[in-house]
């Protein structure tokens, strides 16, 4: 790596800043060096160095994954292009406070975008919202976000609660190119046409005529929370991001599980809250990613190792890092083999580490009979899973294991998922499948990530 490239790399982790543009993306020798030279990155409150008062956590993420897909994972048309309309996208957080910030992306966008006017409100029902409040960028309504960039908002008043749907309203002034989104929401979100303006603060849904099932433009809500609370980020590909399929092949996605908040990640906040545990779970899952292998521009987005620092490290008030993913390394070409998936896996170790977080590692789940990373096509794959969950169950460099595999195998054929827990497509779970990964996972495992302002 070229000096000035690793000094402008320190230089980003050295402050605090509130528009991020894209960074290059680093030799995976380049990673580990950063891993083991980089302090870790400042946390929102990190200016604070006692446990006492609050700082901001993420309550909810959607990793960007592409700006180019045509349609979201149902087979609905996603807007290539944006004339002067609103989009009104449905989030549900995982942590509650009366106080909130929005991060807006245009990560994947090909040019600028200007943010006119956003605000957020309670969802009522459909694209019907309450409680709207403007959202504010360095004290101005407006704000235009450079390609390769994301924007954090200014801290908004604002009520939110657990599991409660918000809304978040995004007027996009004047022309701009295709959006940069996460594919596959598992959520129904709005839009209105082209060239209906700003409609931010209205409240009703009748201008809000088509819908898709991506998340377009936002990528985070942070909400201001007592010191002790934290967050933990679940990594991954499809099976974290809760996909479910309609038939062997995995898409399109079923609309049956759209708004039941029905993913592992959900699940396990369910527990922890059940439990007290002031965690919240964010979802950092991206369907067909990988670890070592890119997908841009396309949906399946940039690998693991690539978006690891964006997308898990540089979340609000992160504490630790669940990383469920390789299952597409093994059944997608180019096919990874172990060895190559557990040099990845050290890396990912090694960048947590350096950046002071915990990391735990999930093993891979059965799929050798699924058209899609099975073995018909892709003939190494259960063998190279059975080599790599054998080095995740017995390495010592992480900071604890989660037995996905032992928790939803078929007893009688552990190649397989459990007839019980398998979606159509013999890759991805079903609802109870996610919910047999949420209760393998040991809740006091999760406890010892202390808060980083603690």
């Amino acid at each position: 790596m070229e000096r000035n490239s690793m000094m402008s790399l320190l230089a980003r982790h050295g402050r605090r800043t509130r528009l991020r543009t894209r960074p290059a993306h680093l030799p995976l020798v380049a990673a580990i060096l950063t891993a083991v030279t980089v302090t870790a990155a400042p946390t929102a409150g990190a200016d604070e160095t006692n446990c006492g008062g609050t700082h901001f956590v993420a309550s909810w993420a959607a990793s960007p994954t592409d700006a180019l897909a045509p349609v979201d994972a149902a087979g609905a048309p996603v807007p290539l292009a944006v004339a002067d309309q609103t989009f009104r996208m449905i989030i549900t957080p995982h942590l509650g406070g009366t106080q909130l910030r929005v991060r807006l992306t245009n990560r994947y966008g090909l040019g600028p975008v200007t943010f006119a006017r956003v605000s957020v409100g309670n969802q009522v029902a459909g694209a019907a919202v309450d409680a709207l409040t403007p959202v504010s960028f360095d004290g101005g309504a407006s704000v235009t976000v450079a390609a390769g960039a994301e924007i954090l908002s200014d801290p908004v008043p604002f009520a939110v609660a657990a599991f409660r749907p918000v809304a978040v309203s995004i007027h996009v002034a004047g022309v701009a190119g295709p959006p940069t989104k996460h594919w596959n929401a598992n959520a129904t979100s709005y839009y209105a046409g082209p060239n209906s303006g700003d409609l931010t603060g209205q409240p009703g849904p009748e201008q809000f005529a088509s819908t898709t099932g991506s998340w377009l433009y936002v990528s985070a809500l942070d909400v201001r929370a007592q010191a002790a609370t934290r967050s933990v980020v679940a990594f991954g590909d499809s099976i974290t991001d809760g996909f479910v399929g309609t038939s062997a092949i995995p898409v399109p996605v079923d609309r049956a599980v759209a708004d039941v908040n029905g993913r592992y990640p959900d699940a396990l906040q369910r527990r922890l809250d059940a439990a007290g545990i002031p965690i919240s779970v964010v979802n950092a899952g991206i369907g067909s990613n990988r670890v070592l292998t890119s997908g841009e521009p396309l949906m399946p987005g940039a690998s693991g190792l690539a978006r690891f620092e964006r997308d898990a490290l540089e979340q609000s008030g992160v504490a630790g890092v669940l990383v469920q993913e390789g299952i597409n390394d093994l059944g997608l070409p180019p096919a990874a083999d172990a060895a190559g998936m557990i040099a990845g896996y050290q890396q990912l170790i090694a960048m947590a580490h350096g950046h002071g977080k915990k990391i735990w590692l999930g093993t891979l789940l059965p799929a050798s009979d699924a058209l899609v990373d099975g073995v018909a096509l892709a003939p190494r794959s259960e063998s190279d899973r059975q080599q790599i969950n054998a080095w995740i169950r017995g390495q010592r460099i992480a900071d604890g294991v989660v037995d996905f595999d032992v928790a939803l195998r078929d007893p009688d054929n552990p190649s397989v998922l459990r007839d019980d827990y398998s979606g159509p497509d013999r890759l991805h779970p079903n609802l109870a499948g996610y919910r047999a990964m949420a209760d393998v996972i040991d809740l006091g495992m999760l406890s010892t990530a202390g808060s980083p302002r603690c």
